[in-house]
């Protein structure tokens, strides 16, 4: 019997193509809304984000036109502000961090030896969540009632008493569902990274884009619940009048910039380890040689990955915090140079010691290592609290802002898409127009925002509409303005020579760079399913070492070379070692994502228009939706149509213990801790600093009640690792009752928490007290809810087949929420109940 390495399949490759392409090819017409392939999918959150960066550009330039003159009366100041809040929003929001991820969603499959993500679905719903959420995010602009505050929506300012109209609330319900896309991307990416390496490709053999990539999901996990958390909060605030953040109710308007930065200042690093790690993929293959100190760059990604989330209190030095506090976050800001100013000497390092070709995707590059050299200088300065009280909202920091992320970003990102023309279309861009275009946006972009520095020097505040005559900012804000339109007018060349070499552009030869990743070995266009057969990879660079690779993948040579059996399938690997586990198979293209996304879409808008009933509604048809969702799931037949495996195969993944979808739920549940600990911090923040906090002089809570919620939570979730232990041990008998005592104990937990909130009877409208107890008291009614229902789902399923000792894949996974609920339940009991009796207030 042949093993896994020493697999050979003697079939027709030309018939495995076509039978492969039945199983995994995309439909067309109405049914392409279900396509679930990350390849299709990563095309359309690049080609999504570029349309919002046309409308973040716009907005850039009529910004520049107002300001081009003194005393200019081309927008009125409340239309100005929109604008500008807009622009900031759609660039950070609806750009940057969707392309990106659109480009690892792409890319990622192709560099690791995949076929597809590993929860292709949760791609599909990311991918309509964003362009929903964008849609009725931009759409306030079209009837005049975008956000007007800032697109860090600092409180008071946007806040009921200070923005009364719609604009916060469209911010807040459609940032928030952008958000749902940008962390569903970060838990796919995460797993699919960790455990769908093509075999032998161990971790310390991966490409640096990969590790990159790794680095910026796992940031996304862990980043973006606190402003999810904050956005909560003040929706709530503006909606029916919790006062998290207003001193009178005892609140504390400082709590939204610390939410807000815990998220802002990681999303630097976010959009910068993308973009950096399209240099360190590029620079070997220009520079005809691998990297030097591989090694080295890992340790600095992880460094940085590391630094950037205690850094958030850079933004608010100027705000009254301590001077202890002041010194240490100004060193963790100088230190965050250490990480960075490693990657920059290895880049520099490897072309020093290669050959460098100056091809059109490395004039990028160049332009990138200046740019971003000159941002990080003036954040260095900028670290410096002397020099950062004088500049703070000042053009120097739009300046800064923007040497950083376009210049860290855009460069890397379009010499990225130069790069890899070719592979999306099989076609080469213009060296000539390309070199327009560069030329154009890098002098451009430098007569723009060079200048915005000396104008900051020189005092002029950000976020002004215009200014007075002999202010001496004119002639500065003149040539800034002319930049911005070479800007423009360069980014119009790269956008015309990308869309021109879909039809003109020369047939490309196969991997006409001569790269090293597995991407190219792909045909070009790829296919629906990237590789025929996966290979066996132990070396950095696979097409370095075996040129003739691509042939063999293509003509069947290697592993799971078959189709057979109607799944769509590849490898689950050590998440270490890259030694092969499980085949994972995947589900087929679905309506459910689409349709769940779109009833979210209607809650956002039904809160936005205060049908609160309506949202209710759809609430329960998104869960239901969802639901189904997941029915469709592990041993279901449309899951896996076929169970057998070839003699020497590892087993499905659904008939294992340890399948992707507990590794998903592990990081979503990393990403729901961030959340809960963000809540926490807002409680004590608030219990320590707000001036007005109110503290009870007796707790409202029940201790004896929350007590045996907890002795309940703690009982089911016994019955649940008891009945794990047994399907590890091949016994089911008794499976269905044991499922369903456990989601008894789950509701009596539910039951007695909501009896002790009814008997609590707060008033969360009055003091932020009462509000944030009660928030935390929903959340562990949800999440209790939802243990109870999705087990009530597993006794279902067991009925069905779906579960039990052949398959015990699913249990383990409905166990981890158990074990969450527990922990988090009785860190809310000690916050809530117990803490308050001992310290009092």
């Amino acid at each position: 019997m042949k093993s896994v390495n020493q697999e050979a399949v003697e079939q027709d490759p030309q018939q495995l193509h076509e039978d492969l392409h039945d199983i995994w090819g995309n439909p067309k017409g109405l049914k392409a809304l279900t396509i679930v392939n990350h390849t299709t999918l990563g095309l359309r959150f690049m080609i999504t984000g570029m349309v919002f960066f046309l409308i973040g550009g716009i907005l850039a330039m009529l910004v520049r036109t107002q300001l081009a003159m003194p005393d200019q009366d081309f927008m009125s100041p409340e239309i100005y502000n929109q604008v500008t809040t807009m622009h900031g929003t759609v660039m950070m929001f609806l750009f940057a961090i969707p392309m990106l991820e659109g480009l690892a969603i792409y890319l990622i499959p192709k560099m690791i030896g995949a076929r597809d993500l590993v929860c292709p679905r949760l791609t599909s719903l990311g991918y309509f969540c964003y362009l929903f959420g964008g849609i009725i995010l931009t759409s306030s602009l079209i009837i005049e009632m975008a956000p007007s505050s800032g697109w860090f929506m600092y409180t008071p300012l946007s806040s009921k008493e200070f923005a009364p109209d719609l604009g916060s609330d469209f911010w807040l319900l459609g940032i928030t569902f952008v958000e749902i896309s940008a962390l569903s991307a970060g838990v796919e990416l995460v797993v699919s990274i960790l455990r769908t390496r093509t075999q032998g490709m161990a971790l310390h053999k991966m490409p640096l884009f990969a590790w990159y990539i790794l680095a910026m999901a796992l940031m996304i996990v862990v980043g973006f619940p606190p402003l999810i958390l904050g956005s909560v909060l003040l929706e709530l605030e503006r909606a029916v009048g919790m006062p998290f953040f207003q001193i009178a109710g005892g609140g504390d308007p400082i709590l939204w910039q610390h939410l807000f930065w815990l998220f802002g200042h990681p999303e630097v690093y976010i959009i910068f380890l993308p973009a950096a790690g399209i240099i360190s993929t590029l620079i070997p293959v220009f520079a005809g040689r691998p990297i030097v100190g591989y090694g080295w760059v890992v340790a600095a990604i992880t460094i940085m990955g590391f630094i950037s989330f205690g850094l958030w209190v850079h933004h608010m030095f100027t705000i009254g915090i301590p001077q202890l506090a002041q010194a240490f976050f100004s060193a963790a800001s100088m230190l965050v140079a250490v990480p960075t100013a490693i990657q920059v000497f290895v880049w520099i390092a490897t072309l020093w010691l290669g050959k460098p070709k100056m091809k059109l995707p490395m004039l990028w590059v160049m332009g990138f290592l200046i740019i971003f050299v000159c941002g990080g200088l003036t954040g260095v300065m900028l670290a410096l609290v002397p020099f950062n009280w004088q500049v703070h909202d000042t053009h120097f920091v739009v300046a800064h802002m923007h040497y950083v992320l376009v210049g860290g970003m855009f460069f890397p990102l379009i010499a990225g898409l130069y790069y890899w023309l070719p592979l999306f279309s099989g076609r080469m861009p213009s060296e000539n127009l390309g070199r327009w275009g560069f030329w154009l946006t890098f002098l451009g972009f430098n007569g723009t925002f060079l200048i915005m520095h000396w104008t900051g020097l020189l005092g002029m505040p950000r976020r002004i509409y215009t200014y007075e005559a002999g202010s001496g900012w004119e002639i500065f804000n003149l040539l800034s303005s002319i930049s911005s339109f070479v800007l423009s007018a360069g980014i119009a060349m790269v956008l015309l020579d990308i869309a021109l070499h879909f039809r003109f552009g020369k047939p490309a030869k196969h991997n006409p760079w001569n790269a090293d990743t597995l991407e190219w070995a792909n045909t070009m266009p790829p296919s629906a399913y990237n590789f025929v057969s996966l290979p066996n990879v132990e070396t950095r660079h696979p097409l370095w070492d075996d040129p003739n690779l691509p042939h063999t993948m293509a003509e069947g040579k290697h592993s799971l070379a078959v189709a057979s059996h109607g799944r769509r399938e590849m490898w689950g690997t050590d998440p270490i070692t890259g030694k092969v586990r499980e085949i994972i198979h995947l589900p087929g293209n679905s309506w459910w994502p689409l349709f769940a996304a779109a009833a979210l879409a209607v809650v956002c808008l039904s809160l936005l228009t205060k049908v609160y009933a309506l949202s209710g509604v759809f609430v329960i048809i998104a869960g239901i939706f969802l639901l189904r969702w997941s029915w469709e799931n592990g041993a279901h037949p449309k899951a896996a149509p076929d169970a057998g495996v070839k003699p020497g195969d590892p087993p499905l993944h659904s008939r294992t213990m340890d399948g992707p979808g507990l590794w998903a739920m592990g990081v979503f549940l990393i990403a729901n801790g961030s959340f809960y600990l963000s809540y926490l911090f807002g409680w004590f923040y608030l219990w320590t600093v707000s001036p007005q906090w109110q503290m009870p002089e007796t707790p409202p809570l029940s201790l004896i009640l929350m007590g045996a919620a907890g002795v309940a939570v703690l009982a089911g979730c016994g019955v649940m690792e008891k009945l794990v232990r047994g399907l590890r041990q091949q016994r089911d008998a008794g499976l269905s009752a044991s499922f369903y005592l456990a989601a008894a104990l789950g509701a009596l937990q539910v039951g007695l928490t909501g009896w002790a909130l009814w008997q609590a009877e707060l008033a969360p409208t009055q003091t932020s007290h009462d509000a944030v107890m009660l928030v935390g008291l929903v959340y562990a009614l949800f999440h209790g809810g939802l243990a109870v229902v999705l087990t009530v789902l597993q006794g279902l399923r067991v009925g069905y087949g779906y579960v039990g000792a052949h398959a015990p894949f699913e249990p383990g996974v409905v166990a981890l929420l158990w074990r969450y609920n527990v922990v988090t339940f009785g860190l809310l009991i000690g916050a809530l109940a117990v803490l308050p009796r001992v310290l009092g207030g």
